[in-house]
């Protein structure tokens, strides 16, 4: 059953609007010299305008709606490709037996189907719409509306979360994007600045946090992970290792947010279901299946029965979901679950949902760093310090291992930088002489060894490659 909110009076929100047509096109930045400033973002994006012409029609707070969006898609429409839960655009309007979003959007606006699933404006203005029915639904007054704190009903209600405590997991995610602000870079610069926000969460404020509170709330296979488990209906009750050998991991991306695809697998539409899903931002770690049961997620019913599946937040084409804390995350319970089992701890054993035979799903992709994941798994996992010496000027952070690759920063002369991982890449003369080693700062963020100093020449012990 659907988990469902309080309503204190229907909807009011009538009228259409016309469809609003936007060409969104990526931007990249070359520098030739490691001292060059990253470029600046425009002031102002197709996107941009989209959003606040949406939140002044409908009267959502601005800031809200963008972080919804952020939260479900990182504000990529994907060229209107669907989620894994049927789900549209930069504000995931969705379409399954479960969640209506879409046709909400459809009937509120007036606007075409195809224009919500492919336009990103028309995609924002009918979320807008479907939140502003929500809002009207729980009785928020104009005055109310003005307090982003009393939208928490809404938004809950928005994920379409099928339990209480996963639906408080989709809200407190918007809120928190809300509270530490971010900027989205795809299809146009957006910021969100962050404020302190006071979320009113009603009866939800009864349910315990993911992974927190009452007993039941954490996994019994692996301490770290909350507990939240699949539909019944979307996995096979086993008894493994006893009657299944556990040879496998598979490694997933989600194609969808963390809440959405744990909401996903508890849908009984759905008919999926992995055992672990992780978050992008910090790692946090969801089961939902036990390991001794089969969850359906690779296609193939002999890999379901001998593999573990670990889904990860984020879509193929889009490398800045894949962070270093959900790499090292996911790669520590890679590393307990090979340990647990005697599954070797090489790629002929832990592979992507590609590469299962008579797969049809791509995932993870081209942009997952196998190799850095392997390092982690097999123990390699420390990460190193260094110092930027340009001589005074600022060091270009770029989005790969080479002076080829976009401009994404700068870090100051004399700035402390961690070390993630390090690679080869383009030779770089610099204060420390010449390298191809580059080092790997952040997601996607590399900056030439040959201006950081970190005690070593070249490649740091116990620092993994990447």
């Amino acid at each position: 059953m659907r988990f469902r909110f309080p309503l204190r009076r229907p909807d009011r929100l009538v009228g259409a609007l016309l469809t609003l047509t936007l060409c969104l096109s990526a931007q990249s930045a070359l520098g030739a010299g490691p001292a060059l400033a990253a470029p600046a973002g425009p002031a102002g994006s197709p996107l941009n305008a989209a959003f606040d012409t949406a939140a002044a029609r409908y009267d959502v707070p601005r800031d809200l709606l963008v972080a919804l969006g952020y939260a479900e898609t990182r504000l990529d429409g994907h060229g209107g490709a669907p989620s894994a839960s049927g789900g549209y655009g930069p504000m995931h309007l969705t379409s399954n037996p479960a969640v209506h979003t879409l046709d909400e959007a459809a009937t509120l606006t007036g606007l075409d189907r195809a224009a919500l699933r492919t336009d990103p404006a028309a995609n924002i203005t009918g979320a807008a719409a479907v939140l502003r029915s929500y809002a009207d639904r729980a009785g928020l007054t104009i005055t109310d509306r003005r307090d982003a704190g009393r939208w928490y009903a809404a938004v809950a209600r928005y994920g379409g979360a099928t339990s209480p405590s996963v639906a408080r997991l989709y809200a407190d995610t918007v809120y928190g994007l809300l509270g530490t602000g971010f900027t989205a870079g795809r299809g146009g610069t957006v910021t969100v600045t962050g404020r302190p926000t006071a979320p009113q969460r009603g009866e939800l404020a009864k349910v315990p946090a993911l992974g927190t509170g009452g007993i039941g709330t954490l996994s019994t296979d692996y301490g770290p992970a909350a507990w939240a488990p699949a539909y019944s209906g979307n996995y096979t009750v086993a008894n493994r290792p006893t009657d299944y050998r556990i040879n496998y991991v598979v490694i997933h991306v989600t194609q969808g947010s963390y809440a959405g695809s744990v909401s996903w697998f508890q849908n009984p539409s759905s008919q999926v279901s992995a055992h672990y899903t992780f978050r992008s931002s910090d790692g946090a770690l969801t089961q939902s299946v036990r390991e001794k049961d089969i969850a359906w997620h690779a296609g193939n019913w002999t890999y379901n029965t001998q593999a573990i599946g670990i889904e990860h937040e984020g879509y193929v084409d889009d490398p800045s979901w894949f962070t270093d804390a959900m790499y090292r995350a996911s790669a520590a319970l890679t590393r307990s679950l090979a340990n647990k089992y005697g599954i070797p701890k090489d790629r002929a054993h832990i592979i992507g949902h590609i590469e299962v035979p008579s797969a049809t799903h791509t995932d993870p992709g081209p942009y997952w760093n196998w190799t850095y994941y392997m390092q982690l798994v097999n123990g390699v996992t420390g990460i190193g310090s260094g110092t930027v010496n340009t001589g005074g000027g600022t060091l270009n952070v770029r989005s790969g291992p080479g002076t080829g690759y976009s401009v994404v920063g700068s870090v100051a002369h004399g700035a402390t930088v961690s070390i993630y991982c390090q690679t080869t890449g383009t030779s770089v003369t610099g204060t420390y002489g010449t390298s191809n080693v580059w080092n790997r700062i952040g997601t996607n963020q590399y900056v030439a060894d040959a201006y950081v100093l970190t005690g070593h020449s070249g490649f740091i012990p116990n620092v993994p490659r990447c």
